[in-house]
């Protein structure tokens, strides 16, 4: 049996669960047990990671981990478990819409007085809490647009161009250096951090771990395809203002300039991209097949109820005075003290 010797290292377990995920993965142990799993907290630490190590296995492997091992039928067994134990939750605590038109309203409204992660950073955040805000991220960031590809082949149509147009702006539009991952690694060096693939993983919380597993769930699920157009809709329409906010963030704390033009590249970007994932992808994707609808609110709603969880967690942790970091030290997770 071969073996990644390249991938990312293995992030710590949170439990018991991630625990017997990571030592099957290794050779070392049986995974999880059903009930074990079924009792495990759909949004807590155990599940989350236990959950991104499952789908790390569909983006660049884990070290020490056989390639085989991504298709291995009793991992997806305990990954649709924990998988149905998330998912399950998210539905019974969304609030849906009664229509897209609704749910993309909402979006598009930005509320007189703000009180978010952006507007927090521009009006009174630290240089600590930039850095800490981006080392969150990157779990998302350095893979951002990768998840939303594997919607490509399940779309027809439109939907599928208007999406391909976007995802090919978000890889750099043919040009390496313009990818928006490579972007945000820049936005990284600039803030002294650590841009090797998967190293934050640890530093991360579990509510940062769900934003990123939920957009790994809707997209790699055919019969999710219309809640994985619906969260990509709540993030391209609700980026161009919030970056407005955090370019400003990162202007008034000194980020540095890939910082401020990571955010500033999103401003302009993303206003066009609302369009075209409102009236194409959408627009196209419901005209072909309009018994989607439901799945797209949910998408749309889902992003909004796991984004505002992650988003009160760094706000408590900062207006408490304290890291929002599961590591102990910020310098532990960068290259500078």
């Amino acid at each position: 049996m071969s073996y990644d010797h390249d991938g990312p290292l293995f992030p710590s377990p949170r439990g018991p669960v991630s625990a017997g995920v990571k030592g099957y993965l290794l050779d070392n142990g049986p995974l999880p047990r059903p009930e074990t799993v079924a009792a495990a907290d759909p949004y807590g630490d155990d599940l989350q990671i236990a959950l991104y190590l499952s789908y790390e296995l569909h983006y660049r492997g884990l070290a020490g981990v056989s390639p085989e091992r991504e298709w291995d039928t009793d991992l997806l067994r305990t990954r649709a478990a924990l998988e149905h134990r998330f998912l399950t939750t998210l539905r019974a605590d969304t609030a849906v819409h009664d229509s897209v038109e609704d749910a993309l309203g909402d979006l598009l409204v930005e509320p007189v007085e703000g009180s978010g992660v952006s507007h927090f950073l521009r009006e009174e955040g630290e240089l600590w809490q930039v850095r800490e805000y981006a080392t969150h991220r990157s779990l998302y960031h350095l893979k951002e647009a990768d998840p939303h590809a594997w919607v490509l082949p399940r779309l027809t149509g439109r939907a599928k161009a208007g999406m391909a147009a976007v995802e090919f702006d978000e890889f750099g539009g043919g040009r390496p250096d313009r990818l928006h991952a490579r972007l945000f690694a820049n936005l990284m060096t600039d803030l002294g951090l650590d841009t090797t693939y998967g190293r934050h993983v640890d530093a991360a919380s579990a509510e940062m771990l769900a934003t990123v597993n939920l957009m790994s769930l809707f997209g790699l699920h055919r019969a999710l395809r219309g809640a994985l157009v619906g969260h990509f809709a709540a993030v391209e329409i609700t980026s161009s203002p919030g970056s407005r906010r955090l370019a400003d963030a990162m202007r008034r704390t000194g980020a540095g300039p890939a910082a401020e033009h990571f955010y500033d590249e999103h401003v302009e970007a993303d206003a066009v991209h609302e369009q075209v994932v409102r009236h194409d992808v959408i627009g196209g994707l419901l005209e072909e097949e309009p018994h989607l609808a439901p799945d797209v609110v949910f998408g749309i709603e889902a992003t909004g109820h796991v984004e505002d969880r992650f988003a009160a967690q760094l706000l408590d942790d900062w207006r408490a005075g304290r890291s929002s970091l599961r590591t102990s030290q910020l310098s532990e997770i960068s290259h500078i003290s």
